[in-house]
C-alpha cells in the first residue's frame, strides 16, 4: 500500500470515532502546550533576568549588608546575616575618601519601598508603594538612570543635606499632568521637597515599573527619616574593565578598614555585580526550568498512555477488519504502518493544537507584561518532536499487536 493510502485511511478510522479521537488529542495538546509554556517562560525569564539585574553601570560592583535576595539562607546563616552591623554613612563616607583616585564613581544609596510611600501636590496624589531613595551627585551613573529635565544633585546638595528631589515619569504624570515639575514642592513622608531633576522613562523591570521613583540627598534622608536600621549600600565603579579585578580587591581591603575587621574575621557585608547577579538568578530559572520540564514530561506521558488505551480498543474493536485486510493480501508491516499512522496522525493533530495555543498565549502574555516571550523555531521544533515521539513511542506496541492478529 502506498502511504498516502495508509494516511487516507487513518484519517478516516479517527473521523469514525471523533469524540475520543477529540479527548485524546486533548491530552496531547494540554501536554505539548506545557512544553510550549515552558520554554517561553524560561526564555521569557532569563531574558528578563539580564535585562532587570542589569540596573548597576558598567564596572560597578556594590557593597551592601544583605544579599540581593534578603536574609538568605537558613538557621544560623541567616541568624548571622541578620546580626550583622549597619554600615553608616561615617564607614561610607570614610571608605569614599580611601578610594579617592582609584574609581570613576563611588555612589551612596538607601533603598526604601514602603508600600504606603506616594508623593502628593496641590491635592493630587501617586499611588502607594514608590521607590523611595536616598543617595549622592553618582546616583545617575550607578544605576543607570538619565535627566531628562532639570539637572542632577550638586556635591553641595548631598554636604549641606538640602532638602531637593529627583522624580521618576510615574510621578510627573499622576503630579504634573499640564505643567512644568520644576521648582514645584511636593510632599514625601510629610516633608516638602522641592523639584530640581526628572529622571527619563526607564520602563519595566522584572513587570515592574522604574519610573515610580523618587531620590533625595542621602543625608537629607537620614535627617529627615532618621539613621538607626539604615544601612548604606556602596557601589563603586572600576576607571576601566582591565583594573576591574585590582579595583575590587582595593576595595574589598577598604570595606574591611572602615569596618574594623580583623584579619582572621570573615566580611561582613555582601558583594555583588551585574555578572554574580544574573549567574545567581539564572541557576534560579534552571531549577525552576527544570521542575517544570517534570510536570511537564508528566502530562505528555499521561497523553501517550491515553493514545495506546485509545490504540489498543481500536486494534479490539478492528479484528475483523484487520483479519479480512490480511486474508486479501495486507502484509504484517502494512497493518502495523497503518495502525501506527493513525497514533502518529493522533499526536501531530494535537501537537500543532498545542502549538498554536502556546504561540497565542505567548502573544498574550508579551503584551500583558510587556516581556519579550515570542516563540523561537527551536522551541517549536521541540515540540514537533515530543508530538511525532509519543505518538511512535505509545503507538508502536497497539500496532505491533494489530499486525500479529491471525487471520
Amino acid at each position: 500500500m502506498r502511504l498516502s493510502e495508509i494516511l487516507r485511511m487513518a484519517l478516516g478510522s479517527l473521523g469514525a470515532n471523533k469524540l475520543r479521537s477529540s479527548l485524546t488529542m486533548l491530552g496531547i495538546t494540554i501536554g505539548v502546550f506545557s512544553v510550549i509554556g515552558v520554554m517561553t517562560a524560561v526564555t521569557a525569564l532569563r531574558g528578563s533576568i539580564e535585562t532587570g539585574l542589569s540596573f548597576l553601570g558598567a564596572n560597578i560592583f556594590q557593597f551592601a549588608k544583605y544579599p540581593l535576595t534578603g536574609g538568605g539562607g537558613h538557621g544560623d546563616s541567616r541568624r548571622k546575616i541578620e546580626l550583622r552591623r549597619d554600615i553608616t554613612l561615617d564607614q561610607a563616607l570614610r571608605f569614599k575618601r580611601l578610594m579617592a583616585g582609584t574609581t570613576d564613581t563611588v555612589c551612596l544609596k538607601i533603598f526604601d519601598q514602603n508600600p504606603a510611600s506616594q508623593a502628593t501636590y496641590l491635592g493630587r496624589k501617586t499611588s502607594p508603594g514608590l521607590t523611595f531613595v536616598g543617595s549622592d551627585e553618582n546616583f545617575l551613573t550607578a544605576n543607570q538612570f538619565t535627566i531628562a529635565l532639570g539637572r542632577n544633585f550638586t556635591p553641595d546638595d548631598v554636604d549641606l543635606a538640602r532638602p531637593v528631589v529627583l522624580i521618576g515619569q510615574e510621578i510627573v504624570k499622576r503630579l504634573f499632568p499640564s505643567e512644568d515639575p520644576l521648582r514645584k514642592l511636593i510632599k514625601l513622608r510629610e516633608r516638602t521637597y522641592t523639584v530640581v531633576g526628572v529622571f527619563a522613562e526607564k520602563g519595566n523591570q522584572f513587570g515592574q515599573s522604574s519610573d515610580g521613583i523618587e531620590v533625595i540627598p542621602v543625608t537629607r534622608f537620614l535627617a529627615d527619616h532618621g539613621a538607626e536600621k539604615r544601612s548604606i549600600n556602596i557601589a563603586t565603579q572600576a576607571l576601566s574593565q582591565i583594573v576591574y579585578n585590582d579595583t575590587l580587591d582595593r576595595a574589598v581591603t577598604a570595606m574591611r578598614i572602615v569596618r574594623g575587621l580583623r584579619p582572621e574575621q570573615e566580611n561582613d557585608f555582601e558583594i555583588y555585580s551585574n555578572d554574580s547577579l544574573i549567574a545567581v538568578f539564572a541557576k534560579v530559572a534552571d531549577v525552576i526550568a527544570a521542575g517544570s520540564f517534570v510536570i511537564s514530561g508528566i502530562a505528555l506521558l499521561a497523553a501517550g498512555v491515553g493514545i495506546m488505551n485509545i490504540m489498543l480498543v481500536s486494534v479490539t474493536e478492528r479484528t475483523r477488519e484487520i483479519g479480512l485486510r490480511m486474508a486479501v493480501g495486507a502484509t504484517k508491516k502494512a497493518v502495523e504502518l497503518q495502525f501506527l499512522c493513525e497514533a502518529l496522525v493522533l499526536s501531530m493533530i494535537g501537537g500543532i493544537l498545542g502549538i498554536l495555543i502556546g504561540m497565542a498565549s505567548s502573544y498574550v502574555i508579551s503584551r500583558i507584561f510587556q516581556w519579550s516571550t515570542l516563540l523561537s523555531a527551536f522551541s517549536i521544533g521541540i515540540a514537533v518532536f515530543f508530538s511525532a515521539g509519543v505518538g511512535i513511542f505509545f503507538g508502536y506496541w497497539p500496532a505491533r499487536k494489530a499486525a500479529r492478529l491471525d487471520p
